[in-house]
C-alpha cells in the first residue's frame, strides 16, 4: 500500500479495489473451488485458485449483464454465490474449508519476497515511467491508450466495437476489458488508476503461485515449484551482445502491464493445466473439476488468441502417444480436446470474426526483422537465407539452453510419456513453432512462445530432478559446475565485446562468434565430464546438464550485473516505437476528455481532427487512440492503425499504421469539418453519421477558424476545445 500510494494512488481507491478484489471476486471463487475442486491445497494456492475462478465467472456475468443494460448485475453472482453457501446444510463446511498440507516455512517466505520483488519490479518499471497526472500520463507507451479505450468501450457497451473508428467490428481478444470495466463500475475507481496500478498486480502474484502448484503436482518437491517459478519469472536466453535486447535474446515476459491480455491470458492458462494435470496424468477426474474446467475454457478463449491453439497441440500429443503406446483411445484427452476445439471455433468464427488482424503464415519472419536490427540494416532489411537460418539458430540455441533440463528425462524414459509432460512438451513444441512460422507487423507471434516456455521450464525442472536424484551428485560438485558455466558466459560476452547494432560495413559473423565459442565450450566441457565419469555416465550428465542450464538462468542474471558495470555506448538501443515526448503533448487534454465524458451520452458519437500520434504527423502514424481512451466515447474516425479493415489492406513491404483510411468518403468529411468548417460541413456529419460533439486539437486548427460559428463551444482549456452539434437535445 505504501509504494502505491506513493505513486499517486489514494487510500479510498486503495480500500475499495482491496475489499472488491477479496469480497466480490476472490472469496467466492475460492468457496467455489472448495466446493467443486476437492483435494488438499495451501491457503496461497486456494486463495490464487479462488480469485482466477473468481475472474472467469465475473468476466461471463458482465456480458450477460451488460448486454442486458444493467452492468451493475455483474455483483449478483457474489451474492448468489454466498447465498447458496449458507443456506444449503451441506455447502456450509466449505466456509471453514479443508485441511491444509504443511507447507515448508521456507516456501511461505519465498512466495512472500515474490510478491516483494513484483511490487518493487512493477513500481521500477512501469509505476515510476506511468504517471497518473497530465502530462506526463500522455508521454506512455502507445498501446496504453488502446488499452484504455476498450475499457472504456466495454464499460458502455456490449457488443463491444472499436471505439476508435465508429462501426468497425471489435475482433479482438477483450474479456480483460470487461474485467477492467466491472471492477470499474464495482468500486468506481477510474480506469486509468485500475491499468496504471491495480489490476495486474493481483493476476502476476496469483500466476507465480499456480505455476509453482503446478510444478509441485508434477515434480513432487517443494524446491523444484520454487525453481518453476524463479524460472517462469526471470529466465532469460544467454545474450552474449553488447548493447540493445532485441528479438530472439528478450523473451517477452509472461508477466507484463504492457499487455494485460498477455497477463490474463497466461492466468486462466495456468489452472487449465493444472486441471489437465489432475484429470489426464493423475487420473482424478470428478465432475466439479471437469465443470470448472469448461468455465476455464470459455473464459480463456476469449482471453488470449494464442492459447488455444497451443493447448490443442498439447492435448493432441497426449492423445497420439496413448494410442500408439497403450493401443487404446484416450477419451478423457479426446473429450477435453473437443472442448477446445469447440472453444476456438467460437472464437474464431464469433469473437474474432475470422479476421487474422496481420497475423499471416510467413517462415522466419521475425528472425528476418531480427537480423535487420542486429545488424543496423533496419527491420526492413532482407537478409539471405543462410543469415535468416543463422539467427534462427541462435533463437532454437536460447530454448537448448534454457531448458537442457529436459534432457534429464532421458535418464528415465518413461517419465517422458506421462501424459503431463507430453502435454507441456506438445504446447512448448507448438509455441516454438508458430513463432518461426507466422510472421506479424508487429512481431505478434512471439505471443505463443511466451505462452508456452513456462510449460517447457516445468518440464525442465522435473528433468533436472530426476537426473539429479538418480546420480546423486553432490550439491558441491554441482554447485561447481553451475559456477563454472556462469563465468564462462559472462567472460565469452565481455572478451568478444560484440557491439549490436554492428557498425556499417561490419561482418555479421561478428554476432555468431561468441555463440560458437560457447557451444564449443559446453561440448568440450561435457565431453571431459562424461570421460571423467565414463563408469557413471549419468553423473556426468547430471553434470553437464546442470552446468548448460546454468546459461539460461544465473548467467542472464550474472550478465545483467557485468552490463550495468559496463556502460552501453551513446546511440545503441533506440527503440524502434521511440515514445512521445512532452513537447509534443497537448495541454489540458485529459480536462477536456473528461469533460466530454461527464456531459455525453455513452452513445454519443464524437468527431475528431486528430488522426496522428502526437509528433509523429509525417508520416502519418495512426495509432492515436487518445480521444476514445479520455472520453470513453465512440469516435466518428480517431486511429485506425490496430482495427480488422486496416489489417486486411496490409501486406509486407508496408507499415501498418501508415496505412490510408480505407473509406475516404468519411474521412474527407470529417477533416472538413475542422479544416473549413461550416453549418453545413458540421451538419453534415449529424446527418450522415450521428456526429453529436467535436473534441478539436486546437494546434491543428486554422488561425482565426470559425469553427464557433458552426458549433456550440462547450468546453475549452490548454489546446483542446469540445463543441456541441447544433440540434442536440442533451
Amino acid at each position: 500500500m505504501t509504494v502505491l500510494g506513493f505513486f499517486g494512488v489514494s487510500a479510498g481507491d486503495m480500500a475499495c479495489f482491496g475489499a472488491y478484489l477479496a469480497l466480490g471476486v476472490t472469496f467466492p471463487g475460492l468457496l467455489l473451488v472448495r466446493a467443486l475442486y476437492g483435494g488438499r491445497r495451501t491457503l496461497p494456492e486456494e486463495i490464487a485458485l479462488g480469485l482466477v475462478l473468481g475472474y472467469a465467472i465475473e468476466v461471463l456475468t458482465y456480458i450477460a449483464a451488460r448486454a442486458a443494460g444493467m452492468p451493475l448485475l455483474v455483483i449478483a453472482w457474489p451474492v448468489v454465490t454466498y447465498a447458496v453457501f449458507a443456506a444449503v446444510p451441506g455447502l456450509r463446511r466449505h466456509w471453514k474449508g479443508p485441511s491444509r498440507p504443511a507447507a515448508p516455512v521456507w516456501w511461505s517466505w519465498s512466495i512472500a519476497l515474490i510478491t516483494a520483488y513484483l511490487v518493487a519490479w512493477s513500481a521500477t518499471r512501469f509505476f515510476k515511467l506511468h504517471a497518473l497526472t497530465w502530462p506526463a500520463f500522455g508521454t506512455t507507451s502507445l498501446d496504453i491508450p488502446f488499452h484504455l479505450a476498450l475499457i472504456g468501450e466495454l464499460k458502455n457497451h456490449m457488443p463491444p466495437t472499436v471505439p476508435m473508428v465508429a462501426g468497425e467490428s471489435l475482433f479482438y481478444h477483450w474479456f480483460v476489458y470487461a474485467h477492467f470495466a466491472a471492477a470499474s463500475w464495482i468500486t468506481g475507481v477510474e480506469p486509468l488508476v485500475l491499468l496504471f496500478r491495480l489490476v495486474m498486480l493481483p493476476m502476476m502474484v496469483a500466476f507465480a503461485v499456480l505455476i509453482g502448484m503446478i510444478g509441485r503436482r508434477v515434480v513432487g518437491s517443494w524446491a523444484a515449484a520454487l525453481l518453476v517459478t524463479v524460472g517462469a519469472l526471470f529466465l532469460e536466453a544467454p545474450n552474449l551482445h553488447l548493447g540493445m535486447d532485441v528479438g530472439v535474446f528478450t523473451w517477452r515476459p509472461t508477466q507484463t502491464w504492457q499487455s494485460p491480455t498477455q497477463t490474463f491470458g497466461a492466468l486462466l492458462f495456468a489452472p487449465v493445466v493444472l486441471l489437465l494435470v489432475d484429470l489426464l496424468d493423475r487420473k482424478r477426474g470428478t465432475p466439479g473439476r471437469w465443470f470448472l474446467l469448461g468455465v476455464f475454457l470459455v473464459a480463456l478463449m476469449g482471453a488470449k488468441a494464442t492459447y488455444l491453439p497451443l493447448l490443442g497441440a498439447g492435448l493432441a500429443a497426449i492423445a497420439v502417444v496413448e494410442v500408439v503406446r497403450h493401443r487404446r483411445t484416450p477419451w478423457p484427452a479426446l473429450a477435453v480436446l473437443g472442448i477446445t476445439v469447440a472453444c476456438f471455433a467460437y472464437a474464431q468464427f464469433v469473437l474474432f470474426g475470422q479476421a487474422r488482424l496481420g497475423m499471416a503464415p510467413e517462415p522466419l519472419a521475425m528472425m528476418r526483422s531480427v537480423w535487420g536490427e542486429l545488424t543496423g540494416l533496419g527491420e526492413d532489411a532482407q537478409p539471405s537465407l543462410a543469415s535468416a537460418l543463422a539467427v534462427t539458430l541462435l533463437y532454437l540455441l536460447g530454448w537448448v539452453i534454457g531448458w537442457c533440463g529436459i534432457c534429464g528425462l532421458l535418464s528415465r524414459p518413461q517419465l517422458l510419456m506421462r501424459p503431463a509432460v507430453v502435454l507441456m512438451l506438445g504446447v512448448g513444441a507448438a509455441g516454438i513453432g508458430a513463432t518461426l512460422l507466422f510472421g506479424h507487423p508487429h512481431h505478434a507471434e512471439r505471443y505463443f512462445s511466451s505462452g508456452a516456455y513456462p510449460y517447457l521450464g516445468i518440464v525442465a525442472v522435473y528433468g533436472l530432478f530426476v537426473i539429479l536424484r538418480r546420480s546423486r551428485v553432490p550439491v558441491r560438485a554441482t554447485a561447481c559446475a553451475v559456477g563454472a558455466a556462469v563465468v564462462a558466459t559472462c567472460l565469452t560476452r565481455v572478451v568478444f565485446g560484440v557491439q549490436v547494432p554492428l557498425s556499417p560495413g561490419e561482418n555479421e559473423i561478428s554476432l555468431y562468434r561468441p555463440y560458437i565459442v560457447l557451444v564449443v565450450l559446453a561440448l568440450l566441457a561435457t565431453g571431459a565430464l562424461l570421460v571423467v565419469n565414463r563408469r557413471r555416465l549419468v553423473v556426468g550428465a547430471a553434470l553437464a546438464i546442470s552446468m548448460i542450464s546454468a546459461a539460461g538462468l544465473p548467467a542472464a542474471f550474472a550478465i545483467r550485473v557485468v552490463s550495468a558495470a559496463v556502460p552501453t555506448p551513446a546511440g545503441v538501443g533506440v527503440n524502434p516505437d521511440p515514445p512521445v515526448e512532452a513537447l509534443m503533448v497537448p495541454r489540458d487534454a485529459l480536462a477536456a476528455g473528461r469533460w466530454l465524458r461527464a456531459h455525453s451520452d455513452p452513445d454519443d458519437l464524437v468527431a475528431t481532427n486528430t488522426h496522428c500520434r502526437w509528433g509523429f504527423e509525417n508520416p502519418c502514424d495512426t495509432r492515436e487512440f487518445w480521444g476514445a481512451a479520455l472520453t470513453e466515447r465512440r469516435m466518428l474516425v480517431e486511429g485506425w492503425a490496430f482495427t480488422p479493415t486496416n489489417y486486411r489492406h496490409w501486406h509486407r513491404g508496408l507499415t501498418v499504421e501508415d496505412l490510408p483510411f480505407w473509406d475516404q468518403e468519411r474521412i474527407r468529411l470529417n477533416d472538413a469539418a475542422f479544416r473549413s468548417p461550416s453549418a453545413a460541413s458540421v451538419q453534415r456529419l449529424r446527418a450522415r453519421y450521428g456526429v453529436r460533439w467535436l473534441l478539436v486539437d486546437e494546434r491543428h486548427m486554422s488561425p482565426g477558424h470559425r469553427l464557433g460559428d458552426a458549433a456550440n463551444l462547450r468546453y475549452q482549456s490548454g489546446d483542446y476545445a469540445v463543441y456541441q452539434v447544433p440540434g442536440d437535445t442533451t
